[in-house]
């Protein structure tokens, strides 16, 4: 792998059909091992139950304050700071329970790909 900066503008972010927007901050082939993006949550909004196959999943919350479903963990309130490890193949959804935006990072290894994604699961 050779040095590589990556730059990422606003204007770049986009709505995912799991109920957030995205910004991809790096999710390439030259980096095949770690993708991580900035996710949006407008407040009182979902995201689908879904799953990464094949995939392990971190939130790190920057702003705001959710309540996430992982697995078979009671469901728990997360705000700024904490961190949240999805292990490859767990249902997975976070909800905005703030009135601001809940922002946070979703570093996945290895990269996402939308492939990977699948909302099809029943209710925990």
């Amino acid at each position: 792998m050779n040095p590589i900066i990556l730059k990422s503008s606003g204007a770049d972010e986009y709505f995912f059909d799991e109920g957030c927007y995205i910004l991809e901050l790096s999710n390439s082939a030259d980096d095949p091992t770690l993708s991580i993006a900035r996710a949006r949550l407008l407040p009182n909004t979902q995201t689908k139950l879904h799953k990464l196959i094949n995939t392990v999943e971190r939130y790190i919350i920057l702003e705001g304050k959710g309540l996430v479903t992982v697995g078979e963990l009671p469901e728990t309130i997360v705000s700024t700071g904490d961190v949240v490890i999805i292990p490859k193949n767990c249902p997975q959804a976070i909800q905005n329970i703030g009135n601001v935006d809940l922002i946070f990072l979703a570093i996945c290894t290895p990269r996402f790909k939308t492939e990977n994604y699948y909302d099809k699961i029943a209710v925990l």
